[in-house]
């Protein structure tokens, strides 16, 4: 029987090894379930511009950090999934670039949002590291901004989404709890809609990067628009 990863594109293919292979060190810490004991996500997850624990490698190094078993599944079967259709149509050097600047955007958007608050809650966008904030509320929002580090792959995998929305926007995806396929180009917009409110909302609990998510679907939505790519002459899925 022929592998499921034989007809994978080079780019694809490597991104999925990369990424399993990293995630192999963090699972002697936390058996794949949290990164909150985890040095590996504390080293190579990105932090905060302004905190003591960042390092310049790890806007890059962060994107290949997972934490724990769903992110990493969610990640590399949406990769796995939608990245040969888009690689196909980009070809390899330009998905490769593609990936890497919508990790980058991911981050960028996520500090940027960081800044407005830490601001919001200093009235600086940097700190002294002695700084003693004057209420509850805002020592908890510095101490997760400046010591949780983000991790994983999902703004370069909201890319990829995006792309594949856009170039494939009559693709018919089956979705969870949605018995009939719905089109790609209505499914991806009320994706980015949901991240949004899910941003916006800061539900207690959730420590999820949603505008990290949206900074890679925004920089994807840029790329493919500035390098005018299309879907085969003859769609697909027709």
């Amino acid at each position: 029987m022929q592998s499921p990863f034989a007809n994978l594109p080079p780019v694809v293919k490597n991104l999925l090894i990369i990424n399993c292979i990293c995630f192999l060190p963090s699972l002697f810490y936390t058996r794949g379930f949290s990164t909150d004991s985890d040095p590996i996500a504390g080293l190579f997850g990105v932090y905060y511009f302004n905190s003591p624990n960042f390092k310049v490698w790890q806007p890059i190094t962060y994107m290949f950090v997972h934490g724990g078993w769903a992110h990493i599944i969610f990640n590399m079967f949406a990769l796995f999934s939608f990245g040969p259709f888009v690689e196909y149509i980009m070809g390899s050097k330009r998905f490769f670039n593609f990936y890497f600047i919508c990790g980058l955007g991911a981050i960028g958007l996520q500090m940027l949002v960081q800044a407005y608050e830490v601001h919001a809650a200093t009235g600086a966008y940097t700190i002294a590291m002695d700084y003693i904030p004057n209420s509850p509320a805002a020592l908890a929002k510095l101490q997760a901004i400046y010591g949780g580090p983000m991790v994983g792959a999902s703004g370069s995998i909201f890319g990829v989404l995006i792309a594949f929305g856009m170039i494939y926007p009559n693709a018919e995806l089956m979705i969870m709890f949605i018995p009939v396929p719905v089109k790609a180009k209505y499914i991806v917009p009320v994706y980015v809609l949901v991240e949004l409110g899910l941003g916006l909302g800061q539900f207690g609990g959730d420590n999820v990067a949603h505008f990290a998510h949206l900074g890679g679907a925004l920089l994807g939505f840029l790329l493919v628009k500035a390098w005018h790519l299309q879907g085969p002459p003859k769609d697909l899925y027709n």
